[in-house]
């Protein structure tokens, strides 16, 4: 093959002849299960990545130590807590829970328990799988040992695609 290296053998089109890419994100789910969580998602070119940092929980307890989990609920609460700030944070940028395509959760259990992942899947399936919002990402669920507050039981950091 033989390759001009010459300028006058370069064409320039303007962005607006750049072929329009009307392709859709694909969800594919996890065969043979309800788990409300997908197996994978294809982004085509084209599309807006919109990156979340990491999201953790407002004070619902005004009264209680900001430090303490009293001051932030539980594992539940506090997953409802974060996925009602990631709504806000997304509306405010004009896209929605519905076109996360991705989640990774951080879990801490409270001292001397198990994580309560129940827990953080109810909170969870409030926001994803309903009726109103029927669209899964993929996600990643991690058990650390702590977060930067120590009353943080949750913290999830999630990706967008700007329809």
């Amino acid at each position: 093959m033989t390759f001009l290296k010459t300028a006058a053998a370069l064409t320039v089109l303007p962005l607006t002849a750049l072929p329009v890419l009307a392709q859709d994100v694909t969800r594919h789910p996890i065969p043979n299960s309800d788990f409300p969580i997908l197996q994978a998602v294809e982004v085509p070119a084209g599309k807006t990545t919109v990156y979340l940092s990491g999201t953790v929980p407002s004070v619902i307890n005004e009264g209680a130590d900001k430090t303490s989990v009293e001051a932030y609920g539980t594992t539940e609460e506090q997953t409802v807590s974060v996925m009602n700030r990631i709504k806000a944070q997304l509306e405010g940028m004009g896209i929605s829970l519905g076109d996360i395509i991705k989640m990774q959760a951080f879990l801490v259990a409270p001292e001397g328990e198990a994580v309560d992942f129940d827990g953080f899947m109810k909170g969870y399936s409030q926001f994803f799988g309903t009726e109103e919002q029927p669209n899964l990402p993929v996600r990643s669920a991690m058990v650390v040992d702590a977060l930067v507050n120590p009353g943080w039981l949750v913290e999830l950091e999630v990706t967008a695609v700007r329809p």
